[in-house]
């Protein structure tokens, strides 16, 4: 089994929002246990989970990205990273980083001309799966490439979800503490 990296030294330095996909991350999704593993990981909560509304979502996160001053790396799945791209390209100056984990297709949710020529202005990494029944990884490939992110192929673990077993999901963390070590954090000047 591999081992958790240790996150604490990068908390101080960084605000880290988990970004869940339609029906939120439940008890045992990786979100979820990466926030109870680091409790100053923040979630964005959405009014209607059920709801996948590209525009109410991203306003969601804009809000929480608005309420602190802190350089933000987003940890997003599915359906969040659709927002968190959203937001990210309209108004996010904030946001250092994002790790984007398993995301929707947006074809199938008929936000593609929103987000197909949507590249972030940050370090980030697509995260796909040979069996995602959400987006195969050929068209994962293709939005990473879009949005100007790094793509790590998982393997076959389904959705990359709660269902594919994954626990604390350690090589979701080890790409996170990558992310970290590629952002370059704002000077500040005096």
């Amino acid at each position: 089994m591999r081992k958790l990296p240790d996150m604490s030294g990068v908390l101080s330095d960084f605000r880290i929002l988990i970004v869940p996909g339609l029906h939120g991350s439940g008890p045992d999704h990786w979100q979820t246990r990466w926030q109870e593993r680091y409790p100053l990981f923040e979630r964005v909560e959405q009014p209607r989970w059920d709801v996948p509304d590209l525009s109410a979502w991203s306003d969601c996160v804009g809000r929480v990205l608005d309420q602190s001053e802190q350089p933000t790396l987003i940890v997003a799945h599915s359906f969040g990273c659709l927002a968190s791209v959203h937001r990210a390209v309209t108004k996010a100056s904030v946001l250092v980083g994002a790790l984007l984990v398993a995301p929707a297709d947006p074809d199938k949710f008929g936000v593609a001309a929103i987000l197909g020529q949507a590249a972030l202005r940050c370090p980030s990494i697509v995260v796909g799966s040979t069996n995602d029944p959400w987006m195969d990884s050929h068209r994962a490939t293709d939005w990473a490439r879009r949005w100007g992110s790094r793509f790590v192929n998982a393997g076959a673990l389904g959705h990359i979800n709660a269902d594919s077993g994954l626990g604390d999901w350690s090589f979701g963390l080890s790409l996170l503490d990558d992310l970290i070590s590629r952002v370059r954090l704002p000077t500040v000047q005096s």
